[in-house]
């Protein structure tokens, strides 16, 4: 069984930092696109940022020069640094994969629990 379990989240103040990290585990052939989605109190579930398993790298444009994501593959890990944060950044941030656990599966999209992250004074 293959999952994604997230960390780092937390209550910080506006102007603060955080690193949230994913971790891949199980039965894992091969992990494609990962990325970091959140979803607000009331609001559906936006793209955050995505990274390819060469590390290319796509934002949101209200996340961009704020956030940083990055990949080790060798951990299959991404994590998200998140500077500069404002009270509307507040939201559950989830974890999502392209998971392949042999050569002759098609990747299946998996998604974390999700992290709370709270920007407030």
């Amino acid at each position: 069984q293959v999952q994604l379990v997230e960390s780092g989240g937390g209550l910080v103040q506006p102007g603060g930092s955080l690193r949230l990290s994913c971790a891949a585990s199980g039965s894992i052939f091969d992990i494609g696109l990962m990325g970091w989605y959140r979803q607000a109190p009331g609001k559906q579930r936006e793209l955050v940022a995505r990274i390819s398993s060469t590390s290319n790298t796509e934002y949101a444009d209200s996340m961009k020069g704020r956030f940083a994501i990055s990949r080790d593959n060798a951990k299959n890990t991404i994590y998200l640094q998140m500077n500069g944060l404002k009270p509307e950044d507040t939201a559950v941030y989830f974890c999502n994969a392209y998971i392949a656990v042999t050569s002759r599966n098609m990747y299946r999209e998996v998604w974390g629990q999700g992290t709370l992250v709270t920007v407030s004074l």
